[in-house]
């Protein structure tokens, strides 16, 4: 066993397991993931620390134990259609490309988004579609998602998203201000509306969309 396959698993007992990520495939996509990869190669020693991590652009790489709560959370069978909003580094759309059969992932910055798209495709991972663009908007010509995952905090959910989603569908996304965020798994019930589980306390970068002046960068074809 490798060092960093030994800091793997210790992560995975001592912040997942210990924790209630009880979902076996999660817990053996986080097996299957080097994410050590995903981080800047100064930050190596501390890919599987319990905490978040600066990446390019000013983003982050959510601690493991919240990714692998919003990843439990979205309830995925392995059949499903992801829409990811906030692509970051990679991180959690390799977790999702483990678990689901087609993920499809949006980032503004045009830098991240093609590390990510570089890294993904070294691993191995042919499921992920990558666009760089307002996150608020979704992906309207691949509606709708099973399920979508928003790893950046907004006010409310953008209607956009709510619309894309299944009945039946369940978004995961952390709701509030730059002082006080709540991470929510919201079910879309038949006739459109909403339930929400709580589920933990956080803090992530904010959602941002054109209409807040923060367009998406060049974009890669």
């Amino acid at each position: 066993m490798t060092r960093f396959q030994a800091m793997r698993e210790s992560m995975i007992r001592r912040q997942l397991m210990s924790r209630g990520i009880v979902d076996r495939r999660v817990v053996e996509a986080f097996r299957r993931v080097p994410r050590e990869s995903f981080v800047p190669p100064e930050s190596a020693d501390l890919a599987y620390a319990d905490q978040a991590l600066p990446i390019a652009c000013g983003q982050t790489i959510s601690q493991p134990y919240i990714v692998a709560l919003m990843t439990q959370a979205l309830e995925l069978d392995g059949d499903d259609r992801v829409l990811e909003i906030g692509t970051g580094c990679g991180y959690q759309t390799a977790i999702l490309a483990e678990l689901a059969k087609e993920v499809y992932t949006i980032e503004r910055h045009a830098a991240l988004s093609q590390k990510a798209r570089e890294r993904l495709e070294r691993l191995g991972y042919g499921n992920v579609h990558f666009r760089v663009g307002d996150g608020t908007k979704g992906w309207p010509e691949e509606a709708p998602f099973d399920r979508i995952i928003i790893t950046a905090a907004a006010d409310r959910c953008p209607a956009a998203l709510w619309e894309q989603l299944v009945p039946g569908g369940r978004l995961v996304a952390p709701f509030g201000d730059a002082w006080s965020q709540r991470l929510l798994a919201c079910r879309k019930e038949s006739d459109g509306s909403r339930s929400d589980e709580y589920l933990c306390a956080c803090r992530f970068v904010p959602l941002i969309s054109q209409e807040d002046g923060g367009g998406p960068e060049e974009a890669f074809s």
